[in-house]
């Protein structure tokens, strides 16, 4: 069977069997190997993707659910060489160990700052919720997650350099 989807803004395709998981779609004939497989149950995140701009868990999708649609994997969040708010978060305030749980981490983190740019500790620590990390006890995390409400307000607060600059010499 033919399964397309968008991944990452990029149009894309494959002939698989109807009973693939989409973790298994992603991970091995996009090679969008982010996106970790726990637990099979939805119940560690390790596999959550956007679906829409929504979380999803990717364990307990099918491939052929989801045709047609947008996906956004954790190789999907940086602009080329520029990390994304969430990304630079992570790295800022040390929001990972092992690193397993941190791609469904950012994008649950992604998805809450497009709903609510400016989440409280107990909304950030509710949306990451349905995400198991076994090694950090998600202080970092939710840090990380503050530090990208920060940049990303900071960003839209700055207007781009070349804004009032005068035309025609005014």
């Amino acid at each position: 069977m033919k399964v397309a989807m968008n991944v990452n803004g990029v149009a894309r395709s494959g002939d698989i069997e109807p009973r693939v998981l989409l973790v298994d779609f992603l991970r091995t004939n996009l090679r969008q190997t982010g996106t970790h497989v726990g637990c099979d149950t939805t119940s560690c995140g390790a596999c959550t993707v956007l679906l829409d701009g929504e979380p999803v868990k990717s364990c307990t999708l099918l491939a052929v659910q989801v045709q047609g649609r947008d996906i956004m994997t954790v190789e999907g969040l940086a602009q080329g060489a520029t990390l994304s708010p969430i990304q630079a978060g992570f790295h800022e305030e040390h929001g990972l160990q092992c690193g397993f749980c941190t791609p469904g981490m950012m994008l649950v983190g992604t998805a809450l700052l497009e709903r609510n740019p400016d989440p409280s500790e107990e909304e950030i620590r509710w949306a990451i919720s349905g995400n198991i990390c076994r090694c950090t006890g998600y202080m970092n995390i939710v840090k990380s997650i503050q530090h990208a409400a920060r940049a990303r307000a900071e960003a839209q607060a700055t207007p781009p350099a070349h804004a009032g600059a005068a035309v025609g010499g005014e």
